[in-house]
């Protein structure tokens, strides 16, 4: 049998996928382990405490399993529980608000140990597997702001574009053995993110003002966002994928923003970003 015939032998249609989803008690998440438990995977769901998740938020058909990304050994455990995975989805994340000035340090540490490192790393026990196999689907949940950088955003910017770098510049790593790392940048979102928001002013703050006007934009655009299905639809476009795209964005009329970013100035593209959230 040639190798290429052996690859096709592993995609058989009735084959069984597994996919793992970190984050996945609520909100993007659970709604991508939704779309995959429709499609016929095998699902494995993370949580840091799954014994928690109420009875009526649990999927049927998913298995949960406990995933804690600041720890590194719940990292490793995790992976080893999971074995053969398919399909990884790295969405557990942190949102955060600042001023850079003063964002504390233990702050940035702990957002970037959850977006970036425990991601990172969770891909990296995994990739093996995948690339033994000769298939993958690696997806980084990102955000627009990383490609539409945002004030007092600064540390969830610099997270979600770190993400976003590792899997662009890790694609032709992977790809010859069939293994796609790609990101999708959703825009503004209803899922109750912005009550989960950390936010860090201090109590004299020069910046209160701006703050407050860019806090208050951002809960209000939340409030009318797209739907954390509407964002799965396209994890899960991208997972199916023969060959994923880089990036794919959804919400914010991305497909018009990401054409006018192409056709006007980096100055006026920033212009126009604090605009939207109050700023001159």
């Amino acid at each position: 049998m040639t190798g290429g015939a052996a690859r096709e032998s592993r995609r058989a249609p009735d084959e069984r996928r597994t996919a793992l989803v970190t984050g996945a008690s609520s909100g993007i998440g659970q709604a991508v382990c939704r779309a995959l438990l429709a499609r016929g995977y095998r699902v494995l769901a993370t949580s840091r405490s799954p014994e928690r998740i109420p009875e009526a938020d649990r999927l049927p058909g998913a298995e949960y399993l406990a995933l804690d990304l600041t720890d590194p050994a719940s990292i490793e455990a995790c992976a080893a529980a999971a074995g053969e995975v398919d399909v990884l989805v790295n969405n557990a994340g942190e949102s955060q608000l600042a001023p850079l000035e003063e964002l504390p340090m233990d702050a940035l540490e702990r957002l970037f140990q959850l977006n970036v490192f425990g991601a990172v790393r969770l891909t990296q026990l995994l990739l093996p597997g995948m690339r033994e196999r000769r298939r993958g689907r690696v997806v980084m949940v990102g955000s627009m702001l990383a490609s539409f950088p945002l004030a007092f955003r600064s540390s969830y910017v610099a997270s979600k574009a770190a993400v976003k770098a590792f899997a662009t510049a890790s694609r032709r790593e992977l790809s010859p053995y069939d293994v796609w790392l790609t990101t999708v940048e959703p825009g503004s979102i209803n899922t109750g993110i912005s009550e989960r928001r950390t936010r860090y002013l201090a109590d004299d703050s020069p910046y209160a003002e701006a703050f407050g006007t860019v806090s208050a934009r951002l809960d209000r655009n939340e409030a009318t966002g797209i739907s954390a299905a509407t964002v799965a639809a396209t994890i899960l476009k991208a997972i199916e994928a023969p060959r994923p795209k880089p990036l794919y964005a959804v919400g914010s009329n991305a497909p018009l923003v990401f054409t006018l970013r192409r056709l006007i100035s980096r100055r006026r593209a920033e212009s126009l970003v604090s605009r939207k959230h109050g700023l001159k």
